[in-house]
Order: C-alpha cells, then sequence, then structure tokens
C-alpha cells in the first residue's frame, strides 16, 4: 500500500483538500551518494503538491494525516494513461501510412494518423478511467486518523 503524509488545507463535505509533506525520497538528498531528485523537485514544483481525497478519518482543516492508496492502482492506472495512447499513436502512424496513396505523402498521412491516434487514445483511457468500476478504487483515502493536530486560534 502506497502511503504519504500531508496536512488538511481545505474540506468540503467528506473530500478534503490536502497538500503533501514533501520527505525527501529515499533520505539520500542531503548526502552525495543520492540520486537528488529532491533537488530537481525543488527546481521544477515550486508550488506543494495538493489533491482532493476522500475524508474517511474525519480530519479537520490543519490536521497532519496518513494519506493510502491501495497496491497495484497505480500500476493499473499508469498503464491505462500510458499504453492506450501510445498503442493508438502507433496504430494511427501505421494506418495513416497504409492509407496514403503515393511515397510521397505517406510520412504526412503517418504523422497525422499519429496525431489522432494520441488525441484518440488519450480520450479513450479518459472515458474508460470514468466508466470502469475498478478505477474508483484510485482514490485516495485518508485511512488513518490524524497524526498530530496543529496549533489552532
Amino acid at each position: 500500500m502506497l502511503e504519504t503524509r500531508a496536512i488538511v488545507v481545505r474540506l468540503h463535505g467528506k473530500e478534503a483538500l490536502v497538500e503533501a509533506i514533501s520527505e525527501g525520497g529515499c533520505g539520500q538528498c542531503s548526502s552525495e551518494k543520492g540520486c537528488g531528485s529532491s533537488k530537481l523537485t525543488q527546481l521544477f514544483c515550486t508550488k506543494p503538491r495538493q489533491f482532493k481525497v476522500h475524508n474517511e478519518a474525519n480530519a479537520a482543516i490543519g490536521d497532519e494525516v496518513q494519506i493510502t492508496l491501495p497496491d497495484g492502482v497505480l500500476l493499473r492506472s499508469s498503464i491505462l494513461m500510458y499504453a492506450v495512447p501510445l498503442i493508438l499513436l502507433l496504430g494511427g502512424g501505421m494506418l495513416g501510412a497504409y492509407c496514403s496513396h503515393n511515397a510521397v505523402s505517406r510520412d504526412g498521412y503517418a504523422a497525422l494518423g499519429s496525431l489522432l491516434g494520441l488525441v484518440g487514445g488519450f480520450v479513450l483511457a479518459k472515458w474508460i478511467s470514468k466508466r470502469q468500476p475498478v478505477m474508483a478504487v484510485a482514490q485516495p483515502i485518508i485511512k488513518s486518523h490524524p497524526i498530530a493536530h496543529s496549533a489552532r486560534p
């Protein structure tokens, strides 16, 4: 099960907007032996990561909570969002090249087919993720009770 710590920023019914607490990955970021990915994160991700989660623990604003995501969900979601568009991109390119009438226009048809396949792949992946009940489990949730309460006025 994937887990991360976060702070509740806003509540809306049974949904909570949380801000992830950056922990620096494996803990080797300060040493020279680490990969230094936290430096890249600091360079390219200036805004804190915020996302909506189901608030099963009834956490309040300012609470530090544990966010969980079931095993396998991230892999299935990644396959859906990457593999489907990639397969349709390649299929669209081959179909476009096959449909061209001469060798001169083959590259143009292949490029157009690839572009249409890619866009169609993203649309199809989005449609599948909204229609498939299995993907509903992909929603992260606040599973555990608040870790610590912030000082409230």
